[in-house]
């Protein structure tokens, strides 16, 4: 599904009002591919088709305001995620850059406690291979040629080290989050 989906998939209207709720109450997010394109929505950024999808291992090269930030400044200069859009989102209004890659932002921190990332340091290996194996279920996918016999092997070489990355960017986001002592009701 894309963040401009709402008549196929009702719940999204209803996903971006709460985000914005959330963000007005400075409740600590995390948005990961669509949901980072949601959250950037809700921050005010319309998220759009990107100029070519970004399916599979891509470089993301961390901004010179990223450096500071605390969950993807420990990765500069860049690293190598694993990537599955075809939509980005701009930077929301007063929002920092912190990531991009060839083709769009890769990251945004939304005031200090709210984060956008497009790529998915949260994916599994079984769902990386999922999606892999099941490439055709993306009409993208197929048209820019996907080839599950060079990505899929690529995967299973690459997943590890990067399940351990997002590991260490959710570790950071929670210990980022965990210094603010307000509760959220």
């Amino acid at each position: 599904m894309n963040v401009d989906e709402e008549g196929r998939h009702g719940w999204i209207a209803e996903e971006k009002s709460i985000l914005r709720e959330l963000l007005e109450r400075e409740v600590p997010l995390l948005g990961l591919c669509l949901g980072g394109q949601l959250v950037a929505e809700a921050a005010g950024a319309e998220a759009v088709r990107a100029p070519r999808p970004e399916i599979g291992w891509r470089q993301v090269e961390v901004t010179p305001e990223g450096l500071d930030d605390p969950l993807l400044g420990p990765l500069a200069p860049c690293f190598e995620a694993f990537q599955w859009h075809s939509y980005e989102f701009p930077l929301p209004p007063d929002a920092v850059p912190i990531a991009r890659s060839e083709v769009c932002l890769q990251g945004a921190r939304i005031g200090e406690r709210a984060w956008a990332l497009q790529f998915h340091p949260e994916v599994s290996r079984a769902d990386a291979v999922h999606w892999v194996e099941d490439y055709e279920a993306d009409p993208d996918a197929v048209r820019v040629g996907i080839d599950p016999a060079v990505l899929g092997p690529e995967t299973e070489a690459k997943i590890g080290a990067f399940n351990r990355l997002g590991r260490d960017l959710c570790r950071r986001w929670l210990n980022a989050v965990r210094r603010d002592t307000r509760s959220y009701p």
